[in-house]
């Protein structure tokens, strides 16, 4: 069914390789204060769509985050709402998957949109924009140790330092994803007329491997676009967990 604020659907030392050197009101968009550094951020995953009324304010609220050091903000276009009248001009299937993927680890009843995902451990309607903000923090004050990421010099390559694997295993993602701003106008469904603000919109997601919890240097995916930047993360296979991440 569809609703006016969103629609819903039915301690290890780290040693790297010798080589690695989702009715809404506007949401509040008050600045996020972290205490984190920028080698342990915060990820934050916005699974939205140009055709989900509720959207844009919860996109507006992502803007506002993806400012913030220590933060990388991503957002994920879904194609599951194409049918009301807009087709997503950033979805892929992958990306609903991806949130399928995390509707099922959090025992959720449906997906829907805007929903936003912290670090891969909590999930908020986008519509929440001071609960969002809080959560962030609380995710800031959580990190303990987790195994290095660091990219080669070269581009071409990322390296894992080494850490303790959760229960079911883990994999390294790379997230390519175009930085910025994009603004898309709607022509049609119930954002019409509205030019909807994106923020970092993802392109791809490739696995790269599993991590066993030892040092590993695996190769990244060629980038689509020169100007697309990628985001590698380590995550629990099982119940999703965000264990690490970086950006570059």
């Amino acid at each position: 069914m569809k609703a006016r604020g969103f629609i819903i659907a039915g301690v290890a030392t780290l040693g790297l390789l010798g080589a690695v050197g989702s009715t809404a009101q506007p949401a509040e968009t008050r600045p996020v204060r972290l205490s984190v550094t920028t080698n342990e951020p915060v990820v934050v995953e916005l699974f939205t769509a140009q055709g989900c009324s509720g959207c844009p304010a919860a996109n507006q609220v992502v803007e506002g985050l993806a400012e913030e050091p220590g933060v990388i903000a991503l957002t994920y276009a879904v194609d599951y709402w194409d049918y009301l009248g807009w087709p997503d001009t950033f979805a892929k299937p992958e990306f609903a998957q991806r949130q399928r993927a995390y509707q099922a680890a959090m025992r959720l009843r449906n997906v829907y949109t805007p929903q936003v995902v912290i670090d891969g451990r909590r999930q908020l309607s986008g519509a929440q924009g001071p609960a969002i903000q809080v959560a962030v923090n609380e995710e800031a004050a959580r990190r303990l140790f987790p195994p290095q990421v660091q990219f080669r010099e070269s581009g071409d390559q990322v390296g894992v330092g080494s850490g303790r694997v959760p229960a079911g295993g883990a994999d390294v993602w790379a997230v390519s994803y175009r930085p910025g701003l994009q603004t898309v106008t709607v022509a049609g469904g119930d954002n019409r007329g509205q030019a909807v603000r994106h923020v970092n919109v993802v392109q791809s997601l490739t696995r790269l491997g599993p991590w066993s919890g030892r040092p590993i240097l695996l190769d990244l995916p060629r980038a689509a676009d020169p100007d697309d930047k990628v985001v590698v993360m380590v995550q629990s296979r099982a119940d999703r967990r965000i264990l690490s991440a970086a950006a570059r």
